[in-house]
């Protein structure tokens, strides 16, 4: 049953922008179709800018609004520059909500096709509010301009499975069989109703395998949002995707620029990381070598047996896994990377498609340390059932892959137990135990819903139910403002550390990975060093996030001429190396040339500066965004919690304590931890500190009047939010 439709205009895309954004309303069933200003162009770009601007001006501000208030919003968009097929990486969008798990706005960078099909077939941004009754689709017809809200029904037998769902959309909107490349879908699956890890799949078709593919918008519970709103999935048919789709202001300079990136990265990429074959997949061993895989709880950095050497996740096991062929599978037309590789004929283990086989999207580097090393978990075909059945219960594998290895731990350490668990052995290394967890999720049944809600909330239910003890909780479960860490282990990186606590979403590494120049490279050795680079490194990435782009072609193929860069610009003592400087000029010339807004590099940044202040404040109107929810990490983020860790690296950390002058030969290894913690924890607080001088924020973690007025933002409902904070 259609319960509401419109019919629109098909208006040409113009520099990068389709100049119109689309909100439904759930509740009334209301299709509105808005303009988009010059001025929000130019101050919030596309993709996280706009859907940042829409909600801070749709969302009630007389009181802070809840996840599961009809009035949250989710907003998807690409951005000027997502769509292009002659650019690599061009296929992203950002979803943006607030967030179950964290209470502030989540925001989530997805490949497949919906951002730019959405965006061709006449819309910048997708602005969803209210609830529906019953399951609901949004379909969208960029061919015929046509959009409605179509009341699901028990006819329909559509699945619950978001694989399944997946594919019955996108036959069902395909006028044929050649029509299905022109469907994304957009769905989640029964994880996310029962849960706060809820994710969406943005689906693609590939011809080549008869299937449709999914990338995950993962983090802070969308999914969750998604499905509270019974929206049971966002339909797109869009019409054909040219090279002039996107109308570039300056089509054979943005080409010419397409062509040099991609030859390099064909020429480059077999030498370096292999990304068109392995993608991610090429980190876990790398990972491990370096100490820096979690593994059972970010306990250790390492497996305990193999180190220094490949593990069952390494470079050539993952080779053997990937089906396809080196650069076969991309998640947007044309991207060179294609990085986006799959399994196929994976034979189900568990659950409801026990001894089905299967096409597993994945797995990628996160959910194979989520879901493998930081379980105890050694066997790829784990990680391969995980994989899929995450994706189809629509959970995100970095919160379950990080919360049941809390769980783990809690039950290793006695916090837990089987009458607690429901029978369930849920010790490192059981994965059938986990995956019955998982199993549960989509069942809203059974100890796995306690799991699902997350760390934060399991933490409080394991103190007031079962007597645990609360500081040894908050120093192993590993979240921070309510978000499950990414897989990383920071221990011996205070910048990542910084990169994690001082992340405005909570910690995930898209804004700011700098691990591996921190801790390997050892470039940015003194606070100075740290807070600068994060400033700049959070900035540049979120600039990705504006225009529609993947970070991966501009950091993981790196041109020869970076060996020519000092590490450090000798005159200002900052980073260079690690920025990639001809890839951010290729970048600059490629916003021009499309946007016709002639940039240099620096003008990119104040782009992202902008926004990214903008999203602190925003964080700050709904009642958090300030000083002290950027402390207070778990302190396994920063060092050894217990002795069994600290004995695990005992000669480290006994010559880290020597090393500031205090003699260990006669203390406890209890003593030493508390001492090396008070250092760390002091250390911390320090390059927050540094850190908000470096970003224009005063000490208490807000955005000065003064940054406010320089970006351009000075608006007099923001100036209320920050005064009395200044």
């Amino acid at each position: 049953m259609i319960r509401a439709e419109k019919k629109y205009e098909i208006h040409d895309v113009r520099k990068g922008y389709a100049n119109r954004t689309l909100y439904i309303n759930l509740s009334n069933n209301e299709i509105t179709i808005k303009s988009v200003s010059d001025e929000m162009k130019e101050k919030f770009i596309g993709g996280k800018g706009f859907d940042l601007w829409i909600m801070w001006n749709s969302l009630p501000n007389d009181r802070i609004v809840k996840w599961n208030d009809p009035e949250n919003e989710i907003c998807i968009s690409s951005g000027p520059l997502g769509g292009n097929i002659f650019y690599p990486g061009s296929g992203k969008s950002i979803v943006t909500a607030i967030s179950p798990l964290t209470g502030i706005i989540i925001d989530s960078n997805v490949g497949g096709y919906f951002g730019p099909y959405l965006k061709f077939s006449g819309f910048d941004v997708i602005e969803i509010q209210g609830k529906a009754d019953k399951d609901v689709i949004i379909y969208i017809d960029g061919i015929k301009g046509l959009i409605q809200i179509e009341e699901v029904e028990d006819s329909d037998k559509l699945s619950e499975y978001s694989h399944e769902l997946t594919q019955q959309l996108t036959e069902r909107y395909a006028s044929d069989e050649n029509e299905k490349q022109r469907i994304s879908v957009v769905s989640s699956g029964p994880g996310a109703k029962y849960t706060k890890w809820g994710m969406l799949n943005f689906s693609w078709f590939v011809r080549g395998r008869n299937w449709g593919s999914s990338k995950q918008a993962g983090r802070g519970g969308i999914g969750t949002v998604f499905r509270d709103k019974n929206l049971k999935a966002l339909v797109c048919r869009s019409p054909k995707v040219t090279i002039n789709s996107n109308k570039p202001a300056d089509l054979e300079t943005a080409r010419e620029l397409g062509k040099a990136h991609s030859q390099e990265i064909i020429r480059l990429d077999p030498k370096q990381n292999e990304m068109r074959r392995v993608g991610t997949g090429h980190l876990p061993d790398i990972m491990n070598v370096t100490d820096l895989l979690p593994t059972e709880n970010f306990r250790f950095g390492m497996h305990k047996q193999i180190s220094g050497k490949d593990i069952p996740y390494s470079r050539e096991v993952m080779r053997k896994i990937y089906s396809g062929k080196e650069g076969a599978d991309g998640c947007w037309i044309g991207c060179t990377v294609s990085c986006s590789h799959y399994t196929e004929g994976h034979t189900v283990l568990t659950g409801p498609f026990k001894s089905n086989k299967v096409i597993v999207d994945g797995p990628e580097y996160e959910t194979i340390a989520g879901c493998g090393s930081n379980w105890g978990v050694w066997d790829p075909k784990w990680v391969l059932e995980t994989n899929f059945y995450c994706d189809t219960y629509g959970l995100d594998t970095i919160s379950v892959g990080t919360g049941i290895a809390f769980v783990m731990e809690c039950y290793e350490e006695g916090i837990l137990n089987k009458e607690i668990t429901g029978g369930l052995e849920l010790n490192f290394g059981n994965a059938e135990a986990a995956l019955e967890l998982i199993h549960q999720m989509a069942k809203g049944k059974g100890f796995g819903i306690i799991v699902g809600q997350g760390i934060r909330e399991m933490k409080k239910n394991f103190v007031e139910n079962y007597g645990a003890d609360p500081q040894f909780l908050n120093d192993i479960g590993m979240e921070h403002k309510g978000l499950e860490f990414s897989e990383y282990i920071t221990k011996e990186s205070l910048a990542q550390q910084g990169g994690y606590g001082l992340a405005l979403k909570g910690p995930q590494h898209d804004e700011a990975w700098l691990i591996f120049d921190d801790q390997i490279r050892n470039s940015i050795p003194s606070f100075e060093d740290k807070a600068m680079a994060l400033r700049w490194f959070p900035l540049w990435r979120t600039w990705f996030g504006l225009n529609g782009l993947c970070k991966l072609p501009w950091n993981d193929i790196q041109p020869e001429s970076q060996a020519n860069y000092p590490i450090k610009d000798p005159k200002t003592g900052q980073l260079v190396r690690a920025k990639i400087p001809d890839h951010v000029e290729w970048y600059a010339k490629y916003y021009s040339a499309v946007t016709g807004r002639i940039s240099t590099p620096d003008d990119l940044i104040v782009m992202s500066e902008r926004v990214y202040n903008f999203q602190r404040i925003f964080n700050i109107r709904l009642g958090q965004g300030l000083r002290e929810g950027d402390s207070n990490l778990p302190y396994r983020a920063m060092g050894p919690v217990t002795i069994l860790e600290y004995e695990s690296r005992q000669k480290r950390y006994d010559g880290q304590l020597q090393e500031l002058g205090i003699d260990v030969s006669d203390k406890p290894t209890d003593e030493k931890i508390k001492i090396l913690r008070k250092y760390r924890e002091d250390q911390y607080l320090k390059l927050q500190e540094a850190v908000y001088k470096e970003r224009g924020w005063n000490q208490n973690g807000c955005p000065t009047i003064e940054k406010v007025r320089e970006l351009g933002l000075d608006f007099d409902d923001i100036i209320k939010i920050i005064r009395p904070y200044q």
